[in-house]
């Protein structure tokens, strides 16, 4: 079949690898157009559109999906099917014009986890597992009748950037499985109505914005380490110290280890030898904190940084309240 691919970044380009390397041909591959990025805002291409270069497929960064000269090139490839991983909202226009149809790759079971952030907020909300379903694009957004999924178990040290990782892999082999399904019409399609169990609850991934990445410290230690580690290592969660002279350091929290265990500290103090732990006292124990950046510097081990600051009693953490 003569594929087209939608993508953007590094999470579809191991997708689009691998239907590069299987018989079909790809008509082409549509990403969005180059960014400013980094201090100097240089020019930076979108890492789909790297991959598309380097192995000389036809490439299109259509800034306007509506536009009718880019309706109009899709038109005169003669697509048979279309393959969307990460990409941003298609009109219909654009998803109804192949004959077999446009599929997307999500990253989560759906009906579970429809949005921009499945993999973040599977990690935050706690969840066992997760996985990747490939499903019929339509007008509502992630809504489509399911054509297959793949399943996997989330690990209770994983991160949101580890579990990318793997769920990268996954969703490059469910895309070449249902593009071979939908060449041979052996599919049964599902509506998202019949995966739902009745007594459960639809929960969704929306997009997450630096405001939403504040640690609540009045959590519960679970919910403190679960949170960490579902937005590390981006856009990662971040707290804020302020010091004995009361000056306000931001930092971002990386890795973590949960201590399940009585205290009778108060929130918002900062536990430290100044030489190998520090620790944020909670309602059910403690916060280890193993990994940070604090504003404006390298990413380092909890040892590195005590190395660099000296914590006294006077230091806090600061509390979201105040401000």
């Amino acid at each position: 079949m003569r594929i087209a691919f939608y993508g953007t970044p590094e999470f579809a380009v191991e997708t689009l690898k691998r239907i590069h390397n299987t018989n079909h041909e790809i008509a082409a591959v549509i990403t969005a157009p180059d960014k400013p990025a980094g201090r100097g805002k240089k020019m930076t291409p979108p890492p789909v559109k790297e991959y598309a270069l380097a192995h000389n497929l036809p490439l299109l960064q259509p800034k306007n999906l509506k536009a009718p000269e880019f309706i109009h090139e899709l038109e005169e490839r003669a697509i048979d099917l279309q393959v969307v991983v990460a990409f941003r909202m298609m009109p219909e226009k654009v998803w109804a014009l192949p004959p077999k149809g446009t599929f997307n790759i999500h990253a989560s079971l759906l009906p579970q986890y429809r949005g921009a952030a499945p993999i973040n907020h599977a990690i935050i909300n706690g969840e066992k597992k997760t996985g990747v379903t490939s499903f019929f694009i339509t007008r509502q957004i992630d809504t489509g009748a399911v054509i297959s999924f793949k399943e996997t178990p989330i690990r209770e040290s994983e991160t949101a950037g580890q579990l990318h990782d793997r769920l990268m892999i996954l969703a490059a082999d469910l895309a070449v499985e249902t593009i071979d399904k939908i060449q041979k019409g052996n599919y049964t399609l599902k509506s998202q109505n019949e995966l739902m169990d009745a007594d459960k609850t639809i929960k969704t991934a929306p997009k997450i914005y630096k405001n939403d990445c504040r640690i609540d410290w009045r959590k519960s230690v679970s919910d403190i380490y679960n949170f960490i580690r579902g937005l590390s290592p981006y856009p990662a969660a971040f707290t804020e110290f302020i010091d004995n002279e009361g000056v306000t350091r931001k930092i971002k929290v990386y890795e973590v280890q949960m201590i399940l265990k009585k205290h009778e500290y108060d929130f918002y103090k900062i536990i430290t030898d100044n030489k190998t732990y520090l620790w944020i006292p909670v309602k059910d124990g403690f916060i280890s904190i193993l990994d940070l950046q604090q504003n404006g510097k390298k990413r380092m081990g909890i040892e590195e940084f005590l190395r660099g600051v000296n914590i006294d009693s006077d230091w806090q953490l600061k509390d979201p309240k105040s401000q």
